[in-house]
């Protein structure tokens, strides 16, 4: 399809699709995937989106839940991104969650969409803790950029610029990107998509800025540790997801600017 032209964008995923770390559950969530619906009602003012993500799925899980949804609303484009929640599990089956993701590449190109995938970047350089996992991310990348080589799905490479990886590019779980990334990241899936008025701006690195002392990083450590380490050790002790109860924040096809709200913070969303 010529870039511009598509009218109805369908989003699939976990949190990073949702939109955590841009915006709050108190505000709202925005997220690469509605500024990305706003890069394409900027080319055609007619286009509908919809948003099917939800914080905390596994792979399966976003294509049990959401694909059937996706396929129902024909869309002409949609991006799935699924997977990181797998590989942050004890139990990794690389080939199992590539499996999942190539099933929805399957079924969504050959009901007509262009689908787009992000490649995931080396979270280790934000969190080196995560130092275990970096094989599994290797694995998992090589593994979807194969199958979406087999069904023609575009993927957007953002690991291979320095600026992916600068702390002020994630939000302070060091899991999500913040609101700079996640305007990055749509920049870059426009740009792939050829969409106006795009270019590799958002490769460009952010000004220098000062580098923090020992001290400060011992206590930056300690204080991400208890906010954010801590609590998500507890749910994966206690066998919970961030996302237990909830439901996509958009699940139908409106004008990008339709605002929604949740009324309850949790479950099923209307509009506002």
């Amino acid at each position: 399809m010529p870039s511009g032209e598509y009218l109805r964008y369908v989003a699939l995923g976990d949190s990073q699709t949702e939109g955590v770390g841009d915006g709050d559950d108190t505000v709202g969530l925005r997220g690469f995937a509605d500024r990305l619906a706003g890069h394409l009602a900027a080319a055609r003012p007619e286009v509908l989106y919809a948003n099917l993500a939800v914080r905390g799925r596994l792979a399966g899980q976003v294509r049990a839940e959401q694909l059937g949804p996706a396929l129902a609303l024909r869309p002409d484009l949609a991006t799935v991104v699924a997977g990181v929640n797998d590989v942050l599990r004890p139990r990794f089956d690389a080939a199992e969650v590539a499996g999942h993701v190539e099933a929805m590449f399957a079924a969504l190109t050959g009901a007509g969409a262009h689908v787009v995938t992000l490649a995931f970047p080396d979270v280790t350089r934000i969190v080196p803790l995560a130092r275990p996992v970096r094989p599994r991310i290797l694995e998992l990348n090589a593994r979807i950029g194969a199958a979406a080589a087999r069904h023609g799905v575009t993927v957007v490479e953002t690991g291979g610029h320095a600026v992916a990886t600068d702390p002020r590019m994630w939000s302070a779980d060091r899991l999500h990107a913040g609101p700079l990334g996640h305007e990055r990241i749509a920049a870059a899936v426009a740009q792939a998509l050829g969409l106006p008025d795009s270019d590799d701006a958002w490769t460009l690195p952010l000004p220098p800025r000062a580098v923090a002392t020992g001290w400060r990083t011992a206590g930056d450590e300690l204080r991400w540790i208890a906010a954010f380490l801590g609590p998500w050790l507890g749910r994966r002790l206690r066998a919970r997801s961030s996302g237990d109860g909830r439901t996509a924040k958009r699940p139908q096809l409106l004008p990008p600017d339709t605002p929604w709200r949740a009324p309850d913070g949790i479950g099923q969303q209307e509009p506002a």
